[in-house]
């Protein structure tokens, strides 16, 4: 049996590790590892360093250590790490270079994300986010926006990753124009999703909704201005639940204040959560949520299954779906 151990960096994230890595999940791994008693934290290491020279494979979530090269050093038999959570951007990199496999469950992480935006979607077309609050200050049906319903409407998605990719294939059933604007999609793979490739600036001309979901991303960092918003057709929709940096948050609220009739649908600004004298706090046609979109609850042990499963995959010399690649890190979250 391969020796594995839990990694964190101690503290809050020691109670995520075992919120994902519940008791049944941890008896799965058990009936398959000789697992290291304890978690190893980023404080502790050293003391834990001793008898972690045949140490193959590490489990985390939220919290994985960025591991120094000397750390690196103590833990010669490392071959792998199975990530239960979304983002390795903060730590993969050196793994990566030692030729350590890292696995992740972003695409675990991606299907309560994509169910959340397909909520927000289907109600933005109602009209319901400006339709509460005017109801509420008319106190009468007739005073209150209402939209124009989903049937025909347009949804542009920025973004055709694995959260993009989900929400595509939730929002089939119902009769909806679909855009992607996603430099890396190919022509040929919009046909084979059903939706149309765009440009960035036709998604915001064209969107009933426009919905955010591009990596955090050197490239990405401000690349939604003040003149996409501005171009929104009346009564759109902007939602983020991909990074709030992709945004000139600025421009955002500049547009909706100066057209009420645009609202935004906000679960990550940057930063997070925005700053005291944001205008996003009291701008009336923004709706800040404390990104919930992700994986919480019992949705979290979804991405223990997932790093569950690739790792009995790994043992059994099966192909792996999750593999984090450095190409494929270039364009993640």
């Amino acid at each position: 049996m391969k020796k594995a151990a839990f990694f964190c960096d101690g503290g809050q994230d020691d109670v995520n590790l075992r919120r994902v890595f519940d008791a049944s999940r941890r008896a799965r791994l058990e009936a398959q590892v000789d697992l290291y008693p304890g978690v190893v934290t980023a404080r502790d290491f050293e003391e834990h360093a001793p008898r972690l020279g045949d140490l193959e494979v590490i489990f985390a979530t939220w919290g994985m250590p960025v591991l120094s090269p000397a750390q690196f050093d103590r833990l010669p038999a490392l071959r792998a790490v199975f990530y239960a959570a979304g983002s390795v951007r903060h730590f993969a990199p050196p793994l990566l270079e030692r030729g350590v496999l890292v696995v992740s469950a972003w695409a675990a992480n991606a299907v309560p994300v994509a169910e959340f935006t397909l909520a927000q979607i289907l109600l933005a077309n109602k009209g319901y986010f400006r339709n509460v609050p005017e109801y509420h200050g008319a106190g009468h049906p007739r005073s209150a926006f209402r939209g124009r319903g989903n049937f025909g409407a347009t949804v542009a998605l920025l973004g055709a990753g694995q959260i993009g990719r989900a929400l595509i294939e939730l929002l089939r059933p119902f009769r909806l124009r679909v855009l992607v604007f996603d430099p890396f999609l190919s022509r040929e793979d919009a046909e084979s999703l059903g939706v149309e490739k765009v440009g960035l600036d036709d998604a915001f001309a064209r969107g009933d909704v426009v919905s955010n979901h591009l990596a955090n991303v050197p490239a990405t960092v401000g690349l939604l201005h003040g003149a996409h918003f501005a171009a929104m057709p009346a009564n759109a929709t902007f939602i983020n639940t991909g990074r709030g940096a992709t945004v000139v948050e600025a421009d955002l609220a500049r547009v909706l204040l100066a057209r009420p009739d645009l609202t935004a649908l906000l679960d990550v600004t940057d930063p997070e959560p925005p700053a005291p004298d944001s205008p996003l706090w009291s701008l009336p046609n923004v709706h800040l949520s404390s990104h919930i979109a992700g994986s919480l609850g019992d949705e979290v042990a979804r991405m223990a299954d997932y790093v569950l499963d690739e790792f009995e995959a790994w043992e059994a010399g099966r192909p792996l779906r999750y593999a984090v690649t450095p190409e494929r890190l270039e364009h993640m979250a």
